[in-house]
């Protein structure tokens, strides 16, 4: 028999603030992340606001010469998880770190470091190449160095499913919980790209808002207007625990996961298929998993966007699964519209944010949706947080290549 999985310890560092409580206060209360970029000279570019991190400081989770050679997103990893694991007060020795394990989803990894010695190599030569180059370049470096701080010598992978790698990390460590290979798990998403490549990029594929001029407005879910996502930045950490092994020490619970779905589009490189196939199926793969119906679930963190084709898409894979349910009494929200994108750190600060709506009974918002498009007609939570008694919660990411994840949490009691 397969055992019971619960969350106990959470950990952000996000667009919003660093920190649980700071962050879940702004996202409640609406406050938007995006602005300005700041990282780079933004003259040229179509697009040029971000939701940056702000008032991070590596150097205080890391030693000055240890942040010194620690990419950004390698960082921020190691800065959540040592938040969730406080938070969880899960001890992790010699005695039981090799039951501790470490997954966490990454899209594109040290992009930044790359750029930067990329130039130095075409300008100076190789010989300027850092020996710190590849371990602050691969995304398997986050699970890796965070392993390392804290002594977590468990099932140790990254997951590199673009959009949907947080959430795939997290469903790969419930399953890992769930067979035994595991007592516990730090787990997530993680990822700041922030940078020239990648803005010129995303901005060639039409894919991100050139609002510039009202920035904090320019991520809008489901609304008539919106006209791309804008890229986020940040991580989110969760310690899982199986039910027992939580109880047995008194851990305080925030919500137990249920399900988990995977699925693969197989229709085109970039977009949905307009039917909302593959999503309709990782959602029901997920309901599956969990042994429940689509009417029992009360809320829906989507992964909303703010582009055409994936609002449009989820919102008529919501409908197709839920049937009537999505008409009433299914509540959707989409918190990028406050933290922008995190790629493949989305699906870890969306499922901590999941867990909190169970846990404290506040639906975040979706703010900026003033004109729902035509064929968005669900309830989206506009402009403000709403108290409601949320018992089950999925939570969505879709990536690139079609690839699909969706997760089921439900309030357990001893939260």
């Amino acid at each position: 028999m397969s055992r019971r999985v619960v969350i106990t310890g959470l950990g952000l560092v996000t667009p919003l603030a660093v920190g649980v409580e700071e962050t879940w206060t702004a996202l409640c209360a609406g406050k938007s992340g995006v602005g300005e970029i700041t990282r780079f000279d933004t003259t040229g570019f179509d697009t040029r606001i971000a939701a940056e991190v702000e008032d991070f400081h590596a150097e205080d989770f890391l030693t000055r010469k240890e942040a010194k050679r620690t990419e950004r997103f390698i960082a921020y990893a190691i800065a959540a998880s040592m938040m969730a694991r406080e938070d969880s007060g899960l001890k992790i020795d010699e005695t039981n770190g090799h039951r501790v394990g470490v997954i966490t989803g990454c899209g594109l990894g040290g992009l930044a470091y790359l750029e930067q010695t990329a130039y130095a190599v075409r300008e100076k030569g190789p010989r300027r190449v850092s020996p710190f180059f590849i371990p602050m370049l691969i995304g398997n470096m986050a699970p890796g160095m965070v392993s390392i701080y804290l002594g977590a010598k468990g099932p140790n992978s990254s997951v590199a499913t673009a959009c949907a790698a947080g959430t795939h990390a997290v469903g790969d460590s419930f399953k890992a919980i769930q067979r035994g290979a595991a007592d516990a798990m730090i787990t997530g998403g993680v990822e700041s790209v922030i940078t020239p490549t990648c803005i010129a990029g995303f901005n060639a594929m039409k894919a991100l808002s050139t609002r510039n001029e009202q920035p904090q407005r320019a991520s809008r879910p489901f609304d008539r207007e919106r006209d791309g996502f804008v890229v986020g930045e940040g991580c989110g950490i969760l310690v899982l625990e199986a039910l027992d092994h939580a109880l047995e020490r008194g851990a305080h619970i925030y919500a137990e996961i249920i399900g988990y779905g995977m699925s693969g589009d197989g229709f085109h490189m970039t977009a949905p298929p307009p039917d909302g196939d593959g999503a309709l199926r990782c959602m029901e793969a997920a309901l599956s998993d969990a042994g429940i119906e689509p009417q029992a679930v009360d809320y829906i963190n989507a992964h909303g966007t703010s582009t055409q084709l994936n609002d449009m898409c989820e919102t008529v894979a919501i409908k197709t699964v839920f049937g009537d349910h999505a008409k009433g009494g299914l509540a959707v929200s989409s918190t990028k519209s406050m933290t922008g994108h995190l790629l493949g750190g989305a699906g870890g600060i969306e499922t901590v944010f999941t867990a909190l709506t169970l846990q404290t009974g506040v639906i975040p918002p979706t703010i900026n949706l003033d004109q729902p498009s035509d064929g968005c007609d669900l309830d989206y939570v506009p402009h403000k947080a709403r108290k409601a008694a949320v018992t089950i919660a999925m939570t969505n990411s879709f990536g690139f290549g079609g690839t699909n994840a969706s997760l089921i949490l439900r309030r357990h009691p001893a939260a």
